[in-house]
C-alpha cells in the first residue's frame, strides 16, 4: 500500500469513529459532568498506556507535551472538551456537528491575524458563505431553545482553532496533546462530582467511547497530514459532519429543524468545494482533469 492509499484508510478510519463520539454520549445517559469526567478519565488512560507501549518499542518515542506551547494547545483542547460537551447537552447533534465544522475557517484567521498568513479570494469567499450558515443554524436555535449550546459549539470551534494555530505557528509534534489534555476536564468534572458522585446509567458506553473511539479517531486522524494534503484531510473530518445527525436520527429520531439543514448544507458544501479547490491547485493531476 503506497503512502496516499495508507492516508486515506487512516483518515477515513479516523473520520468514522470520530461520528460515533456524540452517539455513544447520548446512549451513557448521563449527567453533563459525569459524562465529561469519565469519557476523559478513560482517554486520559488509554493515552498514557498508548505512549508507554510507543516508549517501550521506540527508541525516541513521542514528546507528551512539547514545551509551553503544548501546555497552551492542551489548554485550548482541554476546554474544548468541555464546551463540545456541554453544546451537546444543550443543542441539537446536527446543530454540534455543523457549526463544529467551522473550525477550518476559524483557523484560516487565526492564521491570518497571528501567523500573518493572508488567506486567499477562494478563502474568504467560504468564510463569508459558512458564517451565513452558522448564523442560519444559530437563529434555528433561538427558536427552540438551544442557543446555548450553538454558542458553545462556536466556542469549540474557535478553540479548535487556536491549538492547531499554535502548532502550527511552533511547528512542534502535538499529536498527545488533544488526548493528555483531557486530565484538564477530567480533574474538573471529578471536582463536581466528587459529592453526588457519578449520574451515568449506562457508563459502558462512555467508557468505550473515551477509552477507545476518541484516541482511535485523534491518532488516525492526526497521523493522517503525515501522507496527505490538508484539504484532503479536512475532507475526512466532514464524515462526522454528515454520519454523526444521521446516527442519532436513527437511534433516537431526533431531527434536525429546517434553519439547521439548510444551514448544515451550507456549510458542507462550502468546505467541500473549497477542498476541492484547494486540491486541485496543488495536484497538477487534479488540476488537467
Amino acid at each position: 500500500m503506497n503512502d496516499h492509499k495508507k492516508g486515506l484508510v487512516l483518515t477515513a478510519i479516523g473520520g468514522l469513529a470520530l461520528s460515533f463520539d456524540v452517539p455513544l454520549v447520548k446512549l451513557g445517559q448521563g449527567e453533563l459532568w459525569s459524562v465529561i469526567a469519565l469519557r476523559s478519565i478513560f482517554t486520559l488512560v488509554a493515552a498514557l498506556l498508548l505512549w508507554a507501549v510507543l516508549r517501550a518499542v521506540r527508541k525516541r518515542p513521542p514528546v507528551l507535551v512539547p514545551g509551553r506551547a503544548g501546555v497552551l494547545a492542551g489548554f485550548c483542547y482541554g476546554l474544548s472538551t468541555m464546551t463540545f460537551l456541554g453544546a451537546v447537552f444543550n443543542t441539537a447533534t446536527a446543530n454540534v456537528v455543523f457549526i463544529a465544522a467551522f473550525t477550518p475557517m476559524f483557523a484560516a484567521l487565526l492564521g491570518w491575524l497571528v501567523l500573518k498568513e493572508v488567506p486567499s479570494v477562494s478563502t474568504v469567499v467560504t468564510m463569508a458563505v459558512m458564517v451565513a450558515g452558522v448564523a442560519l443554524i444559530i437563529s434555528g436555535g433561538l427558536e427552540v431553545g438551544g442557543l446555548l449550546g450553538d454558542l458553545l459549539a462556536a466556542l469549540t470551534s474557535a478553540l479548535l482553532a487556536g491549538a492547531i494555530t499554535i502548532a502550527r505557528k511552533t511547528r512542534r509534534d502535538m499529536g498527545f496533546v488533544p488526548l493528555v489534555a483531557t486530565i484538564l476536564p477530567a480533574v474538573i468534572g471529578l471536582a463536581l462530582v466528587a459529592n453526588d458522585g457519578f449520574h451515568v446509567a449506562a457508563p459502558g458506553w462512555i467508557i468505550f467511547d473515551g477509552a477507545v473511539m476518541i484516541p482511535l479517531a485523534f491518532w488516525c486522524l492526526a497521523t493522517g497530514p503525515r501522507y496527505l494534503s490538508g484539504p484532503e484531510v479536512g475532507m475526512f473530518y466532514l464524515l462526522e459532519t454528515i454520519l454523526a445527525p444521521i446516527w442519532v436520527w436513527m437511534i433516537f429520531t431526533e431531527v434536525p429543524t429546517t434553519q439547521t439543514l439548510v444551514g448544515g448544507v451550507t456549510l458542507l458544501l462550502a468546505l467541500v468545494a473549497h477542498s476541492v479547490w484547494q486540491m486541485r491547485r496543488r495536484s497538477p493531476l487534479l488540476a488537467k482533469a
